[in-house]
């Protein structure tokens, strides 16, 4: 498995820019998610890298060897990337061991391919003679994945692999691919748009906004210290209030709050709603909505003498009018405006 760099990417289709010259970097097996909404160009670079569209300038590179770069192409099929897709795309007439094979040369079929040992690593073992018509969705999407890893590719795509499947299936089976990936040793680059699924599975999160990354770093990074108010709103809940920062502190209608760096003059505080505890101690607030979701609650309420509206997360139970205390646990992210 090799490493990914894209540089200085860029691809337009007519006047409508989709890549502004966008950078990226996929370190030897490891898995890196392109999180973004709609229509911010994953699925153009997801091609771009693959092969099968061409960029107007800019480079990638796979190992040692660049596959893009103005006057140089090289084709799908010589790349050595392998792309796992939303349904799986197996081909109904073949079985499942005819699927994983497929992509391999003969002369490696004729030695005696290691199908077994693949259908063991995606959860598939002792199931090569079921037709894909037997197989559930996420069965489908595991061969899928051992299809993908079956000619041992540089890199493997993953385009938004997940989204046809029940929200069940979806979770316990990112689970097992990711695992199965690293187990592999694969370097692969998962596009979605789902940001627990980019959270929870990947090494690192790159996330995209009109054509660029806005920031590359680890899951926790990206979460607790977005470098803007735009991947901040983007990744997770985002409770925003108007502050004011003098050195390592900020000051909003819940307090005066420390910063992780020195920040000074008006701006905006960002955190998250399970930053909020509900005790006996804090500024005053209203519930005025409760939303349950099993594990826990999601409150909104109004702060006392503000206009504010925050939310906070609880294991408790407080009906809608109920006054109660916030406060903030830890150090929020100031963005100056």
């Amino acid at each position: 498995m090799s490493r990914l760099q894209v540089k200085a990417l860029d691809k337009s289709f007519g006047r409508q820019a989709v890549l502004k010259g966008l950078d990226l970097e996929v370190a030897s097996g490891s898995l890196t998610a392109v999180l973004g909404p709609s229509g911010c160009g994953k699925t153009t670079l997801l091609r771009l890298v693959a092969g099968f569209d061409r960029a107007d300038s800019g480079e990638i590179r796979l190992g040692d060897a660049v596959v893009a770069a103005p006057g140089r192409h090289t084709p799908p099929e010589k790349r050595q990337v392998t792309v796992v897709p939303q349904e799986g795309a197996l081909f109904p007439h073949l079985d499942v061991t005819a699927n994983v094979v497929f992509g391999v040369d003969r002369a490696r079929r004729r030695a005696g391919h290691r199908v077994v040992e693949l259908l063991e690593l995606v959860g598939m073992g002792g199931l090569g003679g079921r037709m894909p018509s037997e197989l559930s969705g996420g069965q489908q999407q595991r061969v899928a994945l051992a299809r993908a890893l079956a000619p041992d590719p540089q890199l493997i795509l993953l385009d938004e692999p997940f989204a046809a499947l029940d929200a069940g299936l979806r979770l316990s089976l990112r689970v097992e691919v990711a695992a199965a990936l690293r187990l592999a040793g694969a370097t692969a680059l998962l596009v979605t748009h789902d940001q627990e699924e980019a959270l929870s599975t990947a090494d690192s999160v790159a996330v995209m906004a009109d054509g660029v990354i806005r920031q590359h770093a680890s899951p926790l990074e990206v979460y607790h210290q977005p470098v803007d108010l735009g991947v901040a709103r983007f990744v997770g809940e985002a409770v925003e209030l108007a502050a004011v920062a003098d050195g390592p502190y900020a000051t909003t209608a819940l307090g005066r709050h420390r910063l992780p760096m020195s920040a000074c003059g008006a701006g905006v505080v960002v955190l998250r709603p399970e930053q909020l505890a509900v005790g006996a101690n804090g500024v005053s607030a209203t519930v005025v909505e409760e939303r349950f979701f099993g594990t826990s609650t999601v409150l909104t309420l109004r702060l006392a003498g503000s206009s504010d509206v925050v939310r906070a997360r609880t294991t408790g139970n407080h009906p809608i009018g109920t006054t109660v205390k916030l406060q903030v646990l830890s150090p929020v992210v100031f963005f100056a405006i």
